[in-house]
């Protein structure tokens, strides 16, 4: 009982972890779509907006980060080692991804 109680708990940090990771990556790509596709309009111009972008994405990055780490919760069942292995080089391309994007787009 003890083994797949830590198992279990092994799985949902995984999953957590895959969560996180996915989103912090999927916003530095959504920031900088967005800024390419729909340039914001000039801060001194725009007396109130209808909409707070930065929100927005958020909530975006979260819900598609959460089905990221259900799918890693339930690859983590069969194949822990493969997704411990692909969580490291996800964590190195968000960690790429949004550092660019802090600098090319801040």
């Amino acid at each position: 009982m003890k083994h797949e109680l830590s198992t279990y708990r092994a799985r949902l940090g995984l999953g957590f972890i895959a969560a996180c990771v996915s989103a912090v990556g999927l916003y530095g790509v959504l920031r900088v779509v967005q800024s390419r596709m729909f340039p914001d309009a000039n801060p001194a111009t725009v007396i109130w907006s209808a909409h707070a972008g930065y929100f927005w994405r958020c909530w975006t990055v979260s819900y598609a980060g959460l089905m990221v780490g259900f799918l890693a919760y339930a690859a983590a069942r069969r194949h822990p080692d493969g997704v411990v292995r692909a969580l490291v080089h996800g964590l190195t391309v968000a960690i790429a991804v949004i550092v660019l994007q802090g600098v090319l787009v801040p």
